[in-house]
């Protein structure tokens, strides 16, 4: 734990109605020294939901701040914790689906922003449109269930669902749920998806921990000028020269890190340890 920092011994009120604060608070107080809070009746699904009934305001970032700015505004304190998560095809492979989770400590005293973040491909994120419960029970044993949960809608669409059943982490749910959906469905098909709230959903609460280890990293990364934390990376340089013919490449030669307070910059090269790219990575030896 960082002695005498900028949060020690404060109250941090952890925005959340998804038990978010079994991954994040023993970090945060082991790391930091704070006090967790998590406000009573504060229901976040008004920023979004992953079934898509109600959209997310702005993009994952915003919402993430809306909630935190939302949680100071409920509790009247000055440090709030908020995390989002998102689920895309990844950049390089399209057909396998990524976790993005960040976490954002808000710091209204000191007026401070850090956030961390967490890109993994470890996901159970997926769906599939059945006919019969034989079909969800083999879906639901892919995806890990009863340890992560499933949504039961009569549509991917919610406006073509007049009932969204969340929360399935029992098979005599599963089997309720399914039948309820399949009869009263014009098509006789389910639509089943998996439950992405953290609270059923054990692997990304593992990436939300592991976001919220990355945002301890960049608290504890104090400004060379003035200490604050946060010490950050703003800019990525390209260029790392080819090991062969040492042609610039796109890979990242050096990187800005920039203090938010007091806006001193500083310029550290070869952030990966490596001073030469691989042939692999050069437009000229491997165009």
């Amino acid at each position: 734990m960082q002695k005498d920092s900028l949060f020690t011994n404060r109250v941090a009120v952890v925005a959340t109605m998804h038990q978010k604060e079994k991954a994040i608070a023993p970090i945060l107080e082991a790391e930091l020294g704070v006090k967790i809070l998590v406000p009573q009746d504060f229901n976040t699904d008004v920023f979004g939901t992953f079934t898509r009934d109600i959209k997310r305001p702005g993009n994952q970032i915003e919402a993430a701040k809306l909630k935190a700015k939302k949680a100071l505004e409920l509790t009247g304190e000055t440090l709030a914790i908020a995390s989002e998560g998102s689920f895309v095809p990844h950049p390089d492979i399209p057909f396998i689906y990524s976790n993005r989770e960040i976490v954002i400590i808000l710091d209204k005293k000191s007026n401070l922003e850090i956030i961390g973040q967490e890109f993994s491909l470890e996901t159970n994120y997926n769906h599939i449109v059945v006919e019969s419960v034989e079909q969800a029970f083999e879906f639901a044993k892919k995806i890990g269930f009863p340890e992560h949960g499933l949504v039961a809608m009569f549509s991917e669409s919610p406006e073509d669902s007049n009932e969204i059943i969340k929360g399935i982490i029992t098979e005599e749910k599963l089997v309720e749920a399914v039948n309820f959906v399949l009869k009263k469905s014009p098509t006789g098909k389910a639509h089943l998806e998996t439950d992405m709230r953290a609270m059923y959903n054990t692997t990304r609460m593992k990436n939300i921990a592991k976001a919220t280890q990355d945002l301890i990293r960049k608290i504890q990364n104090l400004c060379p000028k003035c200490s604050t934390p946060g010490f950050e990376i703003v800019k990525r340089i390209p260029g790392l020269p080819c090991e062969i013919c040492f042609f610039p490449t796109p890979l990242t030669l050096s990187v800005i890190y920039q203090c938010q307070k007091c806006g001193f910059s500083q310029e550290k090269p070869f952030p990966n340890g490596r001073e030469y790219a691989d042939p692999a990575q050069c437009m000229y030896c491997n165009p």
